[in-house]
This record gives structure tokens, C-alpha cells and sequence, in this order.
């Protein structure tokens, strides 16, 4: 299914999978262009600008690509809906694969950022699989929420369009969080896409292990499973009565 998704949207073009990394390509390459030859942005925390800021990017883009896209996903598979022993749940997940695969490209053209801004490599790279899958626990809780609430109130899909764009900015990607005082510091840390997008920075560029902030790992994790059981709970209520709305 999540194959399908991902050729759904190249039906008709020419190149095909290829647009699965020329659109990578051409982000990574505009961000290059604007801040580092256009502005000049000086560096952050001794890391280019457009590295430190494509770090960030490319875990907030898959955040807000699978709960975009699983928002609708019931509605727009009234076939399965209606099929007794489908198991709907799945749907969300289908979508979560699809944006993970697209998010492996991105991944790869950001080592090549990396090492090419002469940046170490490093084995702490692999822990962003750590917070990867951190990141899809979350959304997940989130997807099934918005999937089932969506069948019934359109309004959701709005809600969800306004969340993500308020989240964006309230989440330290295009700016350093250290700009803040501590007192919005430590209100802007509540927001669990923090934890996920410091720790990509932590495990791409500066070698931060997890378990150095176990407090705020502590309270991503219990906010997380609360979202998860959340979510699982409101789908499982709503599920019987998805074939009669659609």
C-alpha cells in the first residue's frame, strides 16, 4: 500500500521515482543558494546555517507529510472501509511507510550536505533512528486520531493544516532556541517535536547522546504513549461507525 502511494503520485509524469529525489534535491539546493551564498547566514553552534536548518527541516517535513496525508486516508478509501475484515488502522500506517521511504532520500542527500561542508561522520548518526521512530509513535497516535475524527467533522483537516503551521514556528527549525529566555525556553521545550528535531541535530551534528537529557526524554515519552493510547481509543470508538458516514 505504501508503494502504491508513492507511484500514486507519479502517475504521469515522465520521470517517475526519479522525482522522489530531485524533490529533495531541488529543497536542499534552494536552502543552499538562499543562506549560504544569498544571505551569507553566519553559522549556528559552529554548523553551516543550511545544514543545521536541513537538519531540523527534513524530520519536520516527515511529521507534517503523514499527518497531512493520513488525515483523509479513511475517507479516501471508502472501498476498504467497507470490507468487515480490513483492518482500517492499517491505513495510517500505510502512509507513515510512504513518507519514511521518501524521508531515507533526504536523509542521504544530508550526509552528502554534511560531509561536504567537511563535518565528521560519525556513529552517532545512527542514533536518529532512535529518534525516528520516536517521531512515528507520535504521529501515529496523532494519525489514527485525525483519520477517525475526520470521517465525521471536515473541519479536522483545517485544524490540522493550522496546527502544523503554528507548530512549525513554535519549533526551533529556522531559529535557535537559544535566542529565547529561559522562561519561553522552557515553555517552548513542552512541545514534543522539540525532542525529535534537537535530536536530529544532536545525532547529525553534535554528538549528543539521548540519555544527556533524560528529564526531557522522560516527558517526550510520557506525552507520546498518552497521544498513542489516546488515538488508539478514539479509532477503535469511532471505527463502527465509519461505513454509515462514508
Amino acid at each position: 500500500m505504501a508503494k502504491r502511494d508513492i507511484a500514486q503520485n507519479q502517475i504521469g509524469t515522465f520521470l517517475g521515482f526519479f522525482w522522489t529525489f530531485i524533490n529533495p534535491l531541488i529543497l536542499i539546493g534552494i536552502l543552499w543558494l538562499v543562506f549560504s551564498i544569498g544571505f551569507k547566514t553566519p553559522t549556528t553552534r559552529g554548523v553551516a546555517f543550511v545544514v543545521w536548518l536541513a537538519t531540523g527541516l527534513i524530520i519536520w517535513n516527515v511529521f507534517a507529510e503523514i499527518l497531512n496525508g493520513a488525515t483523509a486516508v479513511i475517507r479516501n478509501n471508502p472501498h476498504l472501509v467497507k470490507k468487515v475484515l480490513f483492518p482500517l488502522s492499517i491505513l495510517p500506517v500505510a502512509k507513515m511507510v510512504a513518507a519514511v521511504l521518501v524521508h531515507l532520500v533526504f536523509i542521504l542527500i544530508l550526509i552528502g550536505l554534511i560531509l561536504g561542508h567537511g563535518l565528521p561522520a560519525s556513529a552517532f548518526w545512527f542514533q536518529a533512528i532512535y529518534y525516528l521512530a520516536a517521531m512515528l509513535v507520535l504521529a501515529l497516535g496523532l494519525s489514527w486520531m485525525t483519520s477517525a475524527l475526520f470521517v465525521f467533522i471536515r473541519d479536522v483537516g483545517q485544524v490540522i493544516s493550522v496546527f502544523l503551521q503554528f507548530g512549525f514556528w513554535a519549533t526551533p527549525i529556522f531559529w535557535n532556541l537559544d535566542m529565547m529566555p529561559d522562561r519561553i525556553r522552557l515553555w517552548l521545550k513542552l512541545n514534543p517535536m522539540y525532542y525529535v528535531v534537537q535530536g536530529y541535530r544532536d545525532s547529525f551534528l553534535h554528538f549528543v547522546p539521548f540519555w544527556h537529557h533524560p528529564i526531557l526524554t522522560l516527558y517526550f515519552w510520557l506525552v507520546t504513549i498518552a497521544i498513542f493510547i489516546l488515538g488508539a481509543i478514539i479509532f477503535q470508538r469511532l471505527k463502527p461507525g465509519f461505513a454509515d458516514v462514508i
